[in-house]
């Protein structure tokens, strides 16, 4: 018991920096239990189905973070990979959702195989220290972006592609309120500053007459229902050119984004090994229980900014998914606005991985620079992948320098420049 989280239990300050660090990863990735099922609906599962799969899914690999990694991150389903899952297999190439779930558990299996053998090892050593601060730091970018829009402080422009939101919008000025609060209190290190911030701005939110409208309504009558997502995979056109193609897209996403990720914000690094492992038996329970791929949240930056160092952090978020069942409603009293400047600080965080990137050396930083600005303009993590680990072998050729370039770097180079041409013919 007293090794059990690093002793955090016997320490009375430990144990709640810990737990006030899980409440703060929880409330920042909380929107994830009503984005997550409209997102899917747009795939054809039922939201009022896949918010259960959404929870339970969550649950379970935050216990995994708890008891088998002892790491302070928060497993949900991702941002990102839901939208792949959803417009890219779905909507663009035409799958149904069922073979989306099957390409989930194919991609999971091989996510599996990676993390439990020495292929972790390998290609964690073939990518680049650039293009693993390019992942987290674009995945950052992406962030600030979600959270500029939550906070409507940006929105599509009418002469360019973004523009500035109306300052004079409640909603913009509650989001502004809440940013201002949660800087002053991380830099007085506050503890639970974040979530104390999102309590305060969702008050005043209260007050103000701000409040999201719920998407939908749970009713606990449609759990008896959700056995329809359960082990609904179709393997029967698993050797088709979109089937394979989602795969391999599919399974270079989780990875070196969990990897990516993982390297930029674990405190610990001794844990990273059964951290990858745990996020990579969790995407295959997400998958049969018919949802899309449970992934590492960025959001966990924000409770280990709040002093989150073990898996105490995660334990304390699966009590509060778990709690969730029961308290959905609740969750509208949480404005967007709430919550959007936390993911804005928890990118701008990520996005401090820039500094380990060549920017003396082209060669090193174009490929990251592709990375960063293609995550978020394209609305596609596998897009901005592609992009920056097809062009780090080339630029590295081009400048007589390919011997830095590991053996499995060429052929990752080659298999994405592949997936973005098979890319363009759907």
């Amino acid at each position: 018991m007293k090794k059990l989280f690093d002793g955090a239990l016997q320490q009375r300050k430990s144990l709640q920096r810990e737990i006030i660090a899980g409440i703060t990863a929880f409330f920042a990735i909380s929107y994830i239990i009503i984005v997550n099922p409209m997102i899917l609906a747009d795939a054809g599962i039922p939201a009022e189905l896949s918010v259960f799969a959404t929870i339970f899914s969550s649950v379970i690999g935050c216990l995994l973070m708890a008891f088998w990694s002892d790491a302070p991150i928060v497993l949900t389903p991702g941002m990102g990979i839901n939208a792949f899952f959803t417009y890219t297999i779905c909507v663009n190439m035409g799958l149904h959702w069922h073979e989306a779930i099957a390409i989930s558990l194919v991609s999971g299996l091989i996510f599996v195989f990676v993390a439990c053998t020495k292929w972790c090892t390998r290609l964690s050593q073939a990518v680049p220290g650039s293009l693993k601060s390019a992942i987290t730091a674009g995945i950052g970018l992406y962030l600030v972006e979600i959270g500029l829009e939550k906070a409507q402080l940006i929105q599509r422009g009418a002469n360019s592609m973004v523009e500035l939101g109306s300052l004079t919008n409640p909603v913009a000025l509650l989001a502004i309120f809440g940013l201002i609060l949660s800087l002053l209190f991380y830099f007085r290190k506050v503890m639970g500053g974040f979530f104390i911030a999102i309590l305060v701005t969702s008050v005043v939110g209260y007050f103000a007459g701000i409040r999201d409208a719920a998407p939908m309504d749970l009713n606990f009558a449609n759990l008896a229902f959700y056995p329809q997502l359960l082990l609904k995979a179709d393997f029967s056109n698993m050797m088709s050119i979109p089937f394979l193609l989602s795969v391999f897209s599919m399974s270079m996403i989780m990875i070196f984004e969990t990897m990516g990720l993982l390297e930029g914000i674990l405190p610990d690094q001794r844990k990273f090994k059964k951290t990858f492992e745990g996020s990579a038996f969790t995407t295959m329970f997400s998958g049969l229980l018919g949802t899309s791929p449970t992934v590492a949240a960025a959001e966990s930056a924000a409770g280990i900014a709040s002093g989150g160092r073990t898996g105490l952090m995660a334990l304390t978020a699966a009590v509060l998914f778990a709690l969730s069942l029961f308290f959905i409603p609740l969750l509208s009293f949480v404005p967007q606005a709430a919550i959007a400047p936390v993911i804005i600080i928890t990118g701008a965080m990520m996005m401090q991985q820039l500094q380990y990137v060549e920017f003396n050396d082209f060669s090193e930083w174009f490929p990251a620079f592709l990375v960063v600005v293609l995550i978020p303009w394209s609305g596609s993590i596998s897009t901005g992948l592609a992009f920056g680990f097809t062009a780090y072998p080339l630029l590295k050729l081009m400048n007589g320098r390919r011997q830095e370039v590991h053996v499995l770097g060429y052929g990752l180079g080659f298999l994405f420049l592949l997936n973005l041409v098979f890319q363009a013919g759907f």
